[in-house]
């Protein structure tokens, strides 16, 4: 059902690269979850004042409350579509992302709301009159839940949104509250035991857990997560595919929302080549990246000396010995400066965000095993840090 529906209402629906198509997909699911929000609001209040059960009517409240949620979503890819400008350069994507961590929020909110309630109830039991009426409407709702979650994942996942992939945690979160709320229902209708506040409790307790998980996911790309490992092995083959590439290091990736993202890379061409050819290579692979994946990448030529084997069996020799440190340091941009008493080795070295060593410490455990095995070579190391733990 969910491919009919995209394929009657979304505008070339498979190119889900194109901003504008991943909007229409952001604006069609809101509506969706508006519409069915509002239906299931309805009739879970009548349900619970049928009832009179607490835990049935903060479902309701929930199902509003998510409806209110899913306009916070279209008001997010509508934002979220407006070009770049003037104080903008880089647009306005960031908004989908702060429109998936309010929802969150909400959900947060909508948990304690739930708690308090349920432990009022725990403290001060009511009986619940279940009727054929409230169980019909509530198996329902979880039928409606249900289908949404797999709508929402499937198109969350589709178009790569964390607002609808969130969207579609809370749909899940609904379909066991109210699969609990029913349970319950159906237990204290016919046995003496009084559940209502009891699930009440276990549901706000399992949401707000779930809301906690959301908010990190979502706050992620704000505060600028590491990139997907395939994205950088992506970008990685793609340069090392190209004639007189010898390596690439230093890549960093700026998000700024869905279909926006910039990157930086230094890429290794042989010091002896020619500079024209190696210029109009480096333009081919920015244009490549450009037109073919939507990112816009800068490169940095760092030229790597070919010619001198005791530079290039020096660089191999102390990439393979550091890792005795780190298995996953890393070194470029080696270089040898001969003088009267010593030998100065100049090369940066990259380390793991999380190694637990200062750049000090770092700097003086490799040069002390350089020193060990040529006791007239001085290491001169700048330290980098790893952005997006690209493999040499």
């Amino acid at each position: 059902m969910t491919d009919f529906l995209i394929r009657k209402f979304i505008k070339n629906y498979e190119d889900t690269e194109n901003n504008a198509v991943r909007t229409q997909y952001g604006k069609f699911s809101s509506f969706v979850g508006i519409l069915c929000n509002i239906m299931l609001f309805g009739g879970k209040f009548v349900a619970g004042l049928l009832s009179g059960s607490v835990s049935i009517m903060a479902d309701a409240v929930n199902n509003l409350s998510d409806a209110s949620s899913s306009i916070i979503s279209l008001l997010g890819f509508k934002l979220a579509e407006r070009p770049a400008d003037a104080e903008h350069p880089y647009g306005h994507g960031r908004y989908e992302y702060l429109s998936g961590m309010l929802v969150a929020v909400i959900i947060i909110l909508i948990g304690f709301e739930l708690l308090k309630s349920s432990f009022d109830k725990v403290l001060h039991p009511e009986p619940v009159e279940f009727n054929l009426v409230s169980i019909g409407i509530l198996a329902a709702s979880i039928l409606v839940k249900l289908w949404m979650m797999m709508f929402n994942r499937r198109i969350g996942n589709k178009i790569s949104s964390s607002t609808l992939i969130a969207t579609a945690a809370d749909s899940r979160n609904d379909v066991i509250s109210t699969s609990a709320v029913l349970v319950a229902g159906l237990i204290s209708r016919f046995t003496n035991l009084e559940l209502d506040g009891w699930m009440g409790l276990a549901v706000a307790i399992f949401i707000l857990i779930s809301g906690y998980g959301l908010i990190k996911d979502t706050m992620n790309p704000v505060l600028g997560s590491a990139p997907d490992e395939s994205m950088v092995k992506a970008i990685r083959d793609k340069i090392m595919s190209y004639p007189n590439v010898l390596g690439t290091h230093d890549l960093i990736i700026h998000d700024y929302g869905p279909g926006r993202k910039f990157a930086s890379v230094h890429v290794e061409m042989a010091a002896e080549g020619d500079v024209i050819e190696n210029h109009d290579i480096i333009d081919n692979i920015e244009q490549d990246f450009l037109q073919n994946d939507g990112l816009h990448v800068v490169i940095h030529m760092d030229p790597i000396v070919t010619g001198d084997g005791q530079t290039n069996d020096l660089r191999i020799w102390i990439s393979d010995e550091i890792k005795v440190i780190d298995p996953r340091l890393t070194i470029h941009d080696l270089r040898i400066v001969p003088g009267v008493t010593h030998t100065n080795v100049v090369f940066d070295c990259v380390r793991p965000i999380e190694l637990d060593m200062t750049d000090g410490e770092l700097k003086a455990a490799v040069g002390a095993l350089v020193k060990r095995q040529y006791p007239n070579y001085n290491c001169v190391i700048t330290v980098d840090r790893s952005y997006a733990a690209m493999p040499h």
